[in-house]
Parts: structure tokens; C-alpha cells; sequence
């Protein structure tokens, strides 16, 4: 245990000082052998970024002055989540966190503040409810921005952004129906339930490739949320379709899934579209993979005009960030703007394209209105002369997805070009 608290402590660390999540923990996890105990070190740092600002909250009531010791309190918040929120046992996590701050005084303060923690807990408790930060887990200006955008549903969307995502799969209706993989799970002892027309919940998350038929391309892994995409675009067969910013490629399979169509998926990051091609290529799908911007077409695009497009354009991902809980400490206040003007340049380069007729769905997985009805606001009312928001179902009327148990959070607009 003693070795998990320290290399999800240096994680902690590199993480807040900058670095991506996806980057450090997978470096972290090398350098364990058994698959229990990746799982844990996951656990443990993904919980941790979840519960920072209440971790936070009781370190500083714990102290009675600041630390100084980046490094020690980096491991007190790993050990003070173990024992608020795992069930690793009280005593070992409190012995391997005292022998791992060192020798001398951080020997003994780790010591007090972990035995403390467990004798004031209710207090403790009490006092981080009391700032928003320790309520919620999240900064102060990202708190008073959703209040401000969302007053009657922010308390619920921030409950529901710090809690484990739901492990939820699309069902490749080429393969199959949800009935039948249903059956399939129940046959492999795994409990699911349908959370949407292609789209099955399991109880718990599992290894994919331990996932009936996964591997032969009879499901995905993909959030209900995300799978609306697909639906929304509601691409035909035959029809020339362009999913840009498509990495991984979820979406872009399951446009394939849906219709024989003719798709070209953009993507900026070459790396990334690698992705795309194996997640294609385990579905025995195809798609013309280009890596360009999708935001200088004129560098990529052959000048056939596409009757349908994806924009699902780069956002705060503010939505999406109990799957990525680094994200809601490494952004800042003014990136919110910055991704909006991006995603209009974006949006007039693709509309360009797209031919008289045909639809364009805008899709991000934000939360905050400057990328999402804000930024449609704006392009609708410089294209007041050749472009209509078409009416989505009633569960989606606003086109907003705010986050709950059963998935994450996305806004989508299908505009159609007069």
C-alpha cells in the first residue's frame, strides 16, 4: 500500500502542477504488476482529483499552519481519501502513509493528522459543507458559473460530476438488439440494464475485452449522452457525411453502424486518429481518415459539398468531468471564451461545406452557455439568411444533457442550410 500512496501522491502533484491525467497515470501504472493493484492506483487518483476540494477542506482545518512540504501533502490528501472513501482498513492506511512521509517531523505530523482526521470526522465534515469548494468539489468560479447558467439544476449536476461515470456500451445493431446482448450479459454474470435505444449499463465496470463479443466488434464502449449524436444526425444511406474532430471515433462508428454511408472523419491529432482507424477496424467498418483541421478545410477538403456534419468541436469538457476530474482544476476562467472562439471559426469553416439542404449537428461536452446556446445564438444570427435550428425531441428541447446517473453532459443544435 505504502507504494500505491506515493506514486498516486506524485501523480496528484504532476497533475496539478499542469500536466494531463491521461498522460501521467498510465506511466504510474506501468510499474505495477498485478491488475489489482492498477486498479487501486486508478481508483485512488481519480477519487482523489473527484474529492479535491473537500480533501483540501480537511487538510487545511488539520494543520495548524500551512505546509510547506508539497510532496507530504500531496500524500496526506491520498491517505485522507483512502479513509474517507475506500474500504482499505483505517490502520493500514494510516501506518503506510506515517512510514512513507519520512523520518522526524513529518513522521509525527503525518501521524496527527491522520489519527485526528478519524477522531474529528463529523466535525471535520461539517466544516468543508461550509465553503463551496469543500461541498463541491470544484473551483469557486466554476460553482458560481453553473449557478449563474443553470439555477435550478446546478446542485444536481455538481453531485453528479463527482461520482464514479456509469460504464455504459452501445450495442452494434449490425451484430444484434439490446435484447439479445442483454441476455449475453445475464449468460456471463454481468447485470446490465437498457439506458437507451443502443445503449446498455452494466452494474459495474468491467475490462473490456473480458465483454461478451467486444472484440469482434458487437459493442463499444460509449456514454448514452454521446450515443444522441449519432442518432441526431440521422445520417441516410448513401449520403455523403463528414464527422469532423471525430477521435477517438465513437461517434463516427456508430454513424457507420446506423447507415451505409460515405464518411470522411477529420481529425487534427494524427495520434488520435489512429484511434479511430482501430476502433473502425474492430467494428470492420470504413471511413476516409484525413488529418487536418477542421477548421482550414481548404487544406483537406475536395469540394464536394457533404449532405450531413458532425461538428463535435473541441470545449471545455465541463460535462464530461467526472471521467476526467483533472480537468475541472486545470482550467481557468478565461479558457471558456478562448474555446468559444474557436468553436465559431470552426463552425463558419464547416458551414461552408455543407451542401444546400443538409444538416449540421453541433455537439460539445460542456455545460457553460458561451459554448453551447450562446454560441449558436451568435451563428444564427449572422446566418439569419440561410440557416434554421430544427426542433430536437422533447427530452433534448433546449439541447442540453445535463449529467445524472445514467450519463454525462453534452449539448447538441442540428442546423439545416436553406
Amino acid at each position: 500500500m505504502r507504494n500505491l500512496q506515493k506514486l498516486a501522491a506524485g501523480a496528484l502533484e504532476e497533475v496539478l502542477a499542469g500536466a494531463a491525467l491521461h498522460q501521467v497515470l498510465p506511466r504510474r501504472l506501468q510499474r505495477l504488476e498485478t491488475p489489482g493493484e492498477r486498479g487501486a492506483l486508478q481508483d485512488i487518483v481519480y477519487g482523489s482529483l473527484r474529492q479535491l476540494g473537500r480533501l483540501d477542506a480537511w487538510l487545511a482545518a488539520l494543520l495548524e499552519r500551512p505546509l510547506t512540504d508539497p510532496e507530504l501533502g500531496w500524500l496526506l490528501r491520498v491517505a485522507l481519501y483512502q479513509l474517507a472513501y475506500t474500504r482499505a482498513p483505517a490502520h493500514a492506511v494510516v501506518h503506510n502513509a506515517v512510514t512513507a512521509a519520512g523520518e522526524g517531523w513529518r513522521r509525527g505530523l503525518a501521524n496527527a493528522v491522520l489519527r485526528n482526521f478519524q477522531r474529528r470526522r463529523a466535525e471535520l465534515e461539517k466544516l468543508a459543507d461550509e465553503q463551496p469548494r469543500g461541498r463541491w468539489s470544484h473551483p469557486d468560479w466554476w460553482i458560481a458559473k453553473l449557478q449563474a447558467e443553470h439555477p435550478d439544476h446546478w446542485q444536481g449536476i455538481l453531485e453528479a460530476s463527482q461520482q464514479h461515470p456509469p460504464f455504459t456500451l452501445r450495442v452494434n445493431c449490425r451484430h444484434g438488439d439490446v435484447a439479445g446482448y442483454l441476455l449475453r450479459l445475464t449468460e456471463a454474470g454481468l447485470p446490465a440494464r437498457q439506458t437507451g435505444p443502443d445503449a446498455v449499463t452494466l452494474d459495474r465496470a468491467v475490462p473490456v475485452h473480458s465483454l461478451p463479443g467486444f472484440d469482434a466488434g458487437d459493442v463499444s464502449v460509449q456514454d448514452a449522452g454521446a450515443q444522441w449524436a449519432a442518432r441526431l444526425l440521422d445520417a441516410q444511406s448513401g449520403e455523403r457525411i463528414l464527422d469532423a474532430c471525430a477521435a477517438p471515433g465513437g461517434k463516427t462508428g456508430h454513424i457507420l453502424e446506423r447507415a451505409d454511408v460515405m464518411l470522411t472523419a477529420v481529425d487534427a491529432d494524427v495520434a488520435r486518429l489512429a484511434r479511430v482507424e482501430e476502433n473502425l477496424n474492430r467494428l470492420q467498418l470504413n471511413a476516409s481518415l484525413i488529418a487536418g483541421d477542421a477548421a482550414q478545410p481548404e487544406a483537406w477538403w475536395d469540394g464536394q459539398p457533404y449532405d450531413r456534419i458532425l461538428a463535435d468541436v473541441p470545449c471545455s469538457a465541463s460535462g464530461v468531468v467526472r471521467r476526467n476530474p483533472d480537468i475541472k482544476w486545470l482550467r481557468r476562467p478565461d479558457d471558456i471564451p478562448q474555446f468559444a472562439a474557436q468553436q465559431a471559426i470552426m463552425l463558419e469553416s464547416l458551414w461552408r461545406l455543407l451542401a444546400p439542404g443538409g444538416t449540421l449537428l453541433y455537439a460539445t461536452c460542456s455545460l457553460f452557455d458561451e459554448e453551447n446556446g450562446g454560441q449558436v445564438r451568435a451563428f444564427m444570427a449572422r446566418h439569419a439568411d440561410d440557416a434554421e435550428r430544427c426542433p430536437l425531441p422533447e427530452s433534448l428541447s433546449d439541447g442540453s444533457l445535463l449529467p445524472d446517473a445514467e450519463h454525462d453532459g453534452f449539448f447538441y443544435a442540428l442546423l439545416r442550410k436553406i
